[in-house]
């Protein structure tokens, strides 16, 4: 497991006020400069998939993100479940997956990110820790979405 953290300097197309390596999709931008600012996130640190992008909401909401659409026990409803490459952003501020070479991606301003990885690198999880999903118990949430018990678990 990787992990790393952007900012809006270095590459990217976006004009101001976004300049330039904004990634936010529901922030005002232009859409054509988020999707190329994405690519040139994908690009530059060649990424084994495309990362994958949440509409977050200051909730507890966890997306699960599988190899496969068929339906799992552990998997919430479709609403929430990633639908492939389709570029849909499931509603939730929380991303798991137990599937190699799935980039999970969480986008912050004032808030944080949280990543979760089982000792054993079988799953990963990363939340968006604003402080409502803090109250709300947005990191419990994601750490009950895991495979992994939460004594295996490390947290960045």
């Amino acid at each position: 497991m990787r992990a790393l953290t952007t900012t809006r300097h270095g590459l990217g197309v976006s004009q101001p006020p976004f300049d330039h390596f904004n990634l936010g999709a529901r922030c005002g931008d232009a859409p054509d400069a988020v999707a190329e600012n994405r690519r040139q996130l994908a690009e530059a640190l060649g990424l084994p998939s495309p990362p994958r992008w949440l509409r977050q909401v200051h909730g507890i909401g966890v997306a699960h993100f599988a190899p496969s659409l068929s339906p799992h026990p552990s998997q919430p409803p479709p609403s929430l479940r990633e639908r492939g490459g389709d570029g849909i952003e499931p509603e939730a501020d929380a991303a798991v997956t137990s599937t190699p070479g799935t980039v999970l991606a969480i986008l912050t301003a004032d808030c944080l990110p949280v990543v979760f990885a089982a000792r054993d690198g079988s799953d990963v999880g990363a939340a968006h820790a604003g402080w409502r999903g803090l109250a709300a118990g947005v990191l419990e949430a994601t750490v009950a979405a895991m495979r992994s018990p939460a004594d295996r678990l490390l947290a960045w």
